[in-house]
C-alpha cells in the first residue's frame, strides 16, 4: 500500500488531522487499535473552545454541535460557599465556550469519513513505524482478521496515538517534562437534573468539586480524591453526601442525588515531550502532551496541533516547501506551555492540598478572592479558558537583566 501521511490513532486528533487534510486533496490512512464501535461509545467530557468550534463549523461539522451542545457564557468559582461568575464574552470581546462531550466530536468526524470515503483499519495491532529518519518511511502492522504483517509506505508519519501509543517510542533521545499530583478525580454520571445552569469550580476544605452537566436528565460531576483511593469506598449516599457538602452555599441541598450510572477514579498528571518531530514523524495530541482536566484544554490542544501540523503538511504538498514542517513543534508549543500553565494555575488554585499548612491554606483563598475582584485577573482567566490563539509568527522571549 501507498498513502501521502500514515496517520496512527483515530481520536480527535487523527481524525481531524486525516479531514483536514483530504479537503486539501492530500491522501491518509488512519490506523487504529481499537473497534469503530469501541471509540464512539468511550465516553469522555468535554468542553470545546472558542477556535474548536469555529473550526467545526467553518467544515460543516457542526449540525449535532448546535443540536445537543450547551453553549456556555461562563463560568462559577465557588469558595466561602459564595459563587461568583466569569463572564467570558464580557470579558474577552464575545467569546464563549461549548460543553459537547469528545464522544460526540469523534462521532460527528467519523460520519464526515464515512462520506468522503477515508480508509480506515480498526482493530489493528502490532503498529511499527520504519524508516523515520529517511524519505521513504513506512509503518507495518496487523489487522484482526489476520496474522500477516501488513505495511504501507509513505511520505510522513502522524502518531496521534495517546499517550501509551508505539509512535512516541520510536523517538531517540525523547526530551520529557512531567509532574504527578497526589489526588485524582472520582467522575460520575448521574441521571438527575442540572445542578446549575453553568459550570461550578468549586475549593472547600474537604476538596475540591465540579459540577458540569451532560444533558437536562443526565450530569457529569466530580469530586478531589487521594488517585490512590479505591472506588469501592465510596458508595452512592457518600458521593451524594460529599457533593452537596462542598458546593453548598448554607442554603440547603444544592445537588439532586439520581441513579449513579457510571463512577470512577482518575489520576492527573501534566506531561509534555518536546521532541514533537523526529525525522518524517510528527506527534500530536495525547501522544506529545497530557494537562490535567481542571483547565479543560485536552482536546483542544489536540486539535490545535492538527491545524498546525496540516498546514505544513500542505505548504510541503502544495508549495514544495518544508519550512512549516520544521516548524512545527516550536509554534505548537508555545500554544501547549501556556495551557500547561493555566491547567496547571487551575488546577493548584482550586484543589486542597491535605499537607498543605495554615498559612498556605489562608494563601489560597486570598489568590480565590483576588482573582474575583480583579478585572484584569478575571479577563487572564476568560481570554485562558475560551482559547489562546495560534502564534503563527515566531516570537522571541526577551531576557530581563
Amino acid at each position: 500500500m501507498r498513502t501521502d501521511v500514515v496517520i496512527i490513532g483515530a481520536g480527535p486528533a487523527g481524525l481531524m488531522l486525516s479531514y483536514l487534510l483530504k479537503k486539501e486533496g492530500i491522501h491518509s490512512v488512519l490506523l487504529e487499535k481499537r473497534s469503530k464501535q469501541e471509540i464512539e461509545e468511550t465516553v469522555r467530557a468535554g468542553v470545546l473552545e472558542q477556535g474548536t468550534v469555529d473550526l467545526l463549523v467553518k467544515h460543516g461539522l457542526d449540525k449535532r454541535l448546535k443540536e445537543i451542545g450547551h453553549e456556555h457564557k461562563g463560568i462559577y468559582l465557588q469558595f466561602n460557599q459564595e459563587r461568583h461568575r466569569i463572564d467570558f464574552p464580557a470579558l474577552t470581546g464575545g467569546k464563549k465556550v461549548v460543553v459537547y462531550p469528545q464522544h460526540e466530536v469523534i462521532k460527528d468526524l467519523l460520519n464526515a469519513h464515512d462520506t468522503i470515503g477515508t480508509t480506515i483499519y480498526y482493530e489493528v495491532d502490532n503498529v511499527k513505524p520504519e524508516g523515520l529518519k529517511t524519505e521513504a518511511p513506512k509503518v507495518s502492522f496487523t489487522h484482526k482478521d489476520s496474522s500477516a504483517k501488513e505495511e504501507i509506505n509513505c511520505d510522513f508519519v502522524a502518531g496521534c496515538d495517546g499517550f501509551h501509543g508505539p509512535c512516541r517510542k520510536e523517538i531517540m533521545d525523547c526530551s520529557e517534562f512531567e509532574h504527578l499530583y497526589d489526588y485524582g478525580w472520582l467522575g460520575i454520571l448521574a441521571e438527575t437534573k442540572p445542578a446549575s445552569d453553568e459550570l461550578v469550580y468549586a475549593n472547600h476544605e474537604n476538596g475540591f468539586a465540579l459540577l458540569s452537566t451532560r444533558t437536562p436528565e443526565l450530569q457529569r460531576y466530580y469530586l478531589q480524591v487521594d488517585r490512590k483511593d479505591d472506588i469501592a469506598n465510596w458508595s452512592d449516599d457518600r458521593i451524594w453526601t460529599e457533593l452537596n457538602t462542598r458546593v453548598s452555599m448554607g442554603k440547603g441541598q444544592e445537588v439532586t442525588p439520581g441513579t449513579i450510572t457510571q463512577k470512577n477514579i482518575v489520576s492527573m498528571r501534566s506531561f509534555v515531550c518536546e521532541t514533537m518531530q523526529y525525522g518524517r514523524l510528527f506527534l500530536a495530541g495525547d501522544a506529545a502532551h497530557i494537562v490535567p482536566p481542571t483547565g479543560a484544554k485536552g482536546m483542544n490542544l489536540a486539535i490545535s496541533d492538527v491545524q498546525i501540523l496540516a498546514k505544513g503538511l500542505c505548504a510541503y504538498y502544495q508549495d514544495g516547501t518544508e519550512s512549516m514542517l520544521n516548524r512545527y513543534a516550536d509554534i505548537a508549543l508555545r500554544r501547549i506551555w501556556k495551557a500547561q500553565r493555566f491547567s496547571a494555575f487551575m488546577t493548584n488554585m482550586l484543589h486542597t492540598n491535605p499537607s498543605a499548612t495554615p498559612f498556605e491554606r489562608k494563601l489560597q483563598l486570598s489568590e480565590l478572592s483576588y482573582l474575583v475582584s480583579s478585572e484584569a485577573s478575571k479577563q487572564s482567566l476568560a481570554e485562558n479558558y475560551t482559547g489562546l490563539p495560534i502564534e503563527w509568527d515566531d516570537k522571541k522571549e526577551m531576557a530581563v537583566v
